[in-house]
């Protein structure tokens, strides 16, 4: 079945021309099918992060293949491997980079079974193969005989899925009273939005609701930010700092019109203490006759 779209996210950046030239690729390779471009400024070499924005994007994908290289490992020992759900084909470095993804798009999907192949047929490699751009030469070719319908099977060799290298996942863990819960940065975005490991359902283990002040402490420099717990960021005014579920279902540290980031100064898997004081109105003035 030849596949709806073909998906890139890359840590390359866009000054120096290799997203146009995966694009190339892919257009020699599969005129036909259209690439998204889903994203290519994860910070360099951060795989965790790629991992986490591949996993995150591609809820929003058609079904298709999508490649993801984020790849500090390139031209050493570490495999090239494509993994396949029913509707998805996953072509990347197996550093940890695909796998979360794969395994969400199995859940979606109902279930089944992860395949997963080892790049080793160079006949569908460009060449020459350069031992540094696997994207060009590797990945993006590979991906796109894939979109055109070329089996699984035929571009490489079957590998155990438990064999497959995995990522430690960000960390959460929530005291055993439910004070405080122990947290990681696992994005600051454009707008400097802290975002955190936990969810919703952490703060309902912390018992925090709307109007509750939180604090957030940045275990390393000891910084603290206090907030309310809101919905949105227009639940405080502007240059004000409110807690919030955002648009990934994740915790994240705002200002209204403002960079949270620049207040917590915690750094991209920095590890952040959350703890709330539940919100209490003050007693009214009592007058003696």
């Amino acid at each position: 079945m030849i596949a709806s779209c073909l998906t890139l996210l890359t840590d390359y950046g866009y000054e120096d021309g290799l997203v146009g030239v995966l694009h190339a690729v892919c257009f020699t390779i599969a005129p036909g099918i259209p690439v998204i471009d889903l994203d290519h400024l994860v910070p360099r070499q951060d795989v965790r992060l790629g991992a986490l924005r591949l996993q995150r994007l591609l809820r929003y994908v058609p079904p298709g293949v999508h490649v993801a290289v984020v790849d500090p490992g390139v031209g050493s020992s570490r495999r090239a491997v494509a993994l396949a759900t029913a509707e998805r084909v996953f072509v990347g470095p197996d550093n940890g980079l695909l796998l979360a993804a794969a395994r969400e798009a199995l859940e979606t999907e109902g279930g089944g079974e992860l395949r997963a192949v080892v790049l080793d047929r160079e006949e569908y490699f460009l060449a020459p193969r350069s031992v540094t751009f696997d994207g060009r030469d590797v990945f993006a070719p590979v991906a796109a005989r894939l979109a055109s319908d070329t089996p699984l099977s035929e571009v490489g060799s079957p590998l155990d899925a438990a064999l497959l290298v995995e990522l430690r996942p960000p960390m959460l863990v929530v005291a055993d009273d439910g004070s405080e819960a122990t947290l990681e940065v696992i994005q600051i975005d454009g707008f400097g939005n802290v975002q955190l490991s936990g969810g919703r359902e952490t703060l309902t283990a912390l018992k925090m609701t709307r109007g509750d002040e939180a604090t957030v402490c940045d275990l390393d420099s000891g910084a603290e930010v206090t907030a309310p717990v809101g919905s949105s960021f227009s639940d405080v005014r502007a240059g004000e700092t409110v807690l919030l579920i955002d648009s990934d279902g994740h915790i994240a540290l705002s200002v209204n019109r403002g960079r949270a980031s620049d207040l917590l100064r915690a750094p991209l898997w920095g590890k952040v203490r959350l703890s709330s004081r539940r919100h209490q109105r003050p007693a009214p003035l009592l007058f003696q006759a």
